[in-house]
């Protein structure tokens, strides 16, 4: 779920380059099923039972699906992505919806999950869309929500974008504004369970 600017050009080749090819890939599917592992046992610490529903926004071609049917092979999974290319190819196999961060109150998403994931696309995002993306997001949060942030003080290797980024701080701010609190990792509880998190649970 990139900018809208260049959507056209996350076609089968930006996808080769960048998660097929073992020269220039920037993410494993190894890597990938760390994550998961990760957010499904902290979503699964805080919710005392097995997740059931997923809601992949931003999932390419929605690379996170296997790694967690490997896991939890009842789960369902949704995953949006403004990629025509990877709806076209996976949408109805991997049950991936076409689809922008400020488009999400307008394609039929169910009114929670227990876990979400936003993985390697936040910061493709204009501040505003972020924004909004985050609003629709936190009401949708029944347990974890995965947001992989980075700021302009991370070093980052890939398709990153140059320019844009905010400080940690602002980042922080933001995230809290929404309701959601930090459990370290990436990991924040959505607004109606950040109070099952002990003070020294949460981050700062």
């Amino acid at each position: 779920m990139k900018k809208d600017q260049g959507v056209s050009r996350y076609d089968r080749a930006y996808f080769d380059r960048w998660y097929r090819d073992p020269e220039t890939r920037v993410k494993s599917g190894a890597a990938i099923r760390r994550k998961a592992a990760l957010a499904l046992s902290v979503a699964e610490y805080y919710l005392e039972r097995p997740v059931r529903t997923v809601l992949d926004a931003g999932c390419g071609e929605g690379n996170w699906l296997h790694a967690l049917k490997s896991l939890r092979p009842g789960i369902r999974y949704t995953g949006v992505d403004a990629s025509s290319y990877a709806v076209e190819r996976f949408g109805k196999k991997r049950n991936i919806r076409l689809g922008t961060f400020a488009t999400l109150e307008e394609i039929g998403l169910a009114d929670d999950y227990d876990l979400i994931v936003c993985s390697d696309t936040l910061f493709y995002l204009p501040l505003e869309e972020l924004k909004l993306g985050l609003q629709s997001l936190a009401h949708r949060a029944a347990g974890i929500a995965f947001l992989e942030l980075y700021t302009d003080e991370d070093s980052l290797i890939g398709d990153f974008p140059k320019e844009g980024l905010q400080s940690a701080a602002f980042y922080r701010r933001l995230l809290k504004s929404h309701g959601f609190r930090s459990v370290g990792s990436h990991c924040y509880l959505g607004p109606d369970m950040a109070e099952r998190a002990m003070q020294m649970e949460a981050g700062s």
